[in-house]
């Protein structure tokens, strides 16, 4: 069997933080249908059976209508592949959801919170979603699976292994207990990050989110196609994402002005299909105002600017004058070091201390 495994999409996401920057989120959201359209025409060419959706298809808060109309009308597209969609914390089986109140296509199958298994000719599919924006439980004690002889394929979301206290809000679930279940393949949504490759044979997988959400979710981002019998896993990785976030760090130590700076941001040979920020490091020699750079840089794909750099100032030197910068630099190493501060509280503390004394 062939199979598609996606989860995290996050359709009509508000993209609140980068829409502050030549209105990206509008253009993150059509994104996200371009890669949504990228998928079905995969399952097209390729002939894949199923399509496994493990959670955060969508936001509740905002979804549309007619994004919804949207998504039905691209599965509508590829009538002879079974979608199986598990909801998850963003888009839990709530009495308003779309899961519930839409009417999908015939080849669309929705779980709910409780346990179930559809049977197919070569497979059986078990699957248990989210009925609330938390779930604290998890159902791996309740599995039981019913023909090994046959292809067996559970489709959740939540966290696997997590150590936190919110981790322990969202399904938490064991991975020695699932691993014990004895599952062909486990389709995982919720954690954002890619993870299919990181031991032999591995079988429990996250595909991460379909197109990235920001710069916490760097690298290039997709979906996983497998194909599975008895004896076989084979996978791999489809990037779907047209855009990439990457981080990229400036020294700025030889720079004497905010028009070097700018000037040497523009000189910058940035490639069209990633989304960047970059992050100034070094000691600074001017004052730094990021609102100024963005007026005034030409590269659109500069998304943030971060400022990681320090004074270029011997502070043990200064803190032997006798004037107020001195006394004030002296007393706040004296504390800061008492108090084992971070390095970076350091220098933030001191540049605010000393451009208000200046």
């Amino acid at each position: 069997m062939k199979f598609i495994h996606m989860a995290d999409m996050h359709f009509d996401i508000p993209f609140t933080v980068l829409n502050s920057r030549n209105r990206l989120g509008e253009k993150r959201r059509l994104e996200q249908r371009e890669a949504l359209k990228k998928i079905v025409e995969y399952i097209k060419n390729n002939n894949v059976e199923y399509l496994f959706i493990a959670g955060d298809l969508y936001e509740h808060e905002y979804i549309r209508k007619t994004t919804v109309e949207y998504i039905n009308n691209l599965f509508k597209e590829i009538p002879n592949t079974k979608i199986y969609i598990v909801p998850g914390n963003h888009d839990p089986y709530v009495n308003d959801s779309v899961y519930k109140t839409f009417q999908w296509n015939s080849n669309v199958f929705i779980f709910n919170e409780k346990i179930e298994k559809v049977e197919n000719d070569d497979c059986d599919i078990y699957g248990y979603g989210f009925n609330d924006f938390y779930r604290k439980d998890s159902k791996l004690e309740d599995i039981r699976i019913e023909n090994r002889d046959k292809i067996n394929i559970l489709i959740t979301h939540g966290s696997l292994n997590g150590g936190t206290v919110e981790d322990m809000e969202y399904n938490p679930i064991n991975k020695t207990k699932l691993k014990q279940l004895g599952f062909d393949y486990v389709a995982l949504g919720h954690i954002h990050k890619l993870d299919y490759n990181n031991e032999p044979n591995q079988s429990i997988v996250y595909p991460g989110s379909t197109i990235s959400l920001g710069f916490d979710e760097l690298g290039k981002h997709g979906v996983i196609y497998g194909e599975l019998n008895k004896e076989n896993l084979n996978l791999k990785f489809i990037p779907m994402d047209p855009k990439e976030f990457k981080e990229l760090e400036l020294d700025i130590s030889d720079l004497n002005s905010e028009e070097e700076l700018i000037e040497k941001i523009n000189s910058l040979e940035l490639e069209e299909n990633i989304y960047y920020k970059i992050i100034l490091i070094g000691d600074k020699n001017f004052e730094i105002n990021i609102y100024n750079l963005f007026q005034l840089i030409n590269n659109e794909n500069i998304i943030k600017i971060k400022n990681h750099t320090k004074l270029k100032i011997d502070l043990e030197e200064l803190a032997k004058n006798k004037n107020l910068k001195g006394l004030f630099v002296k007393e706040i190493l004296e504390e800061l070091n008492k108090n084992n501060y971070d390095k970076e509280m350091l220098n933030d503390v001191l540049e605010i201390g000393l451009e208000v004394i200046k």
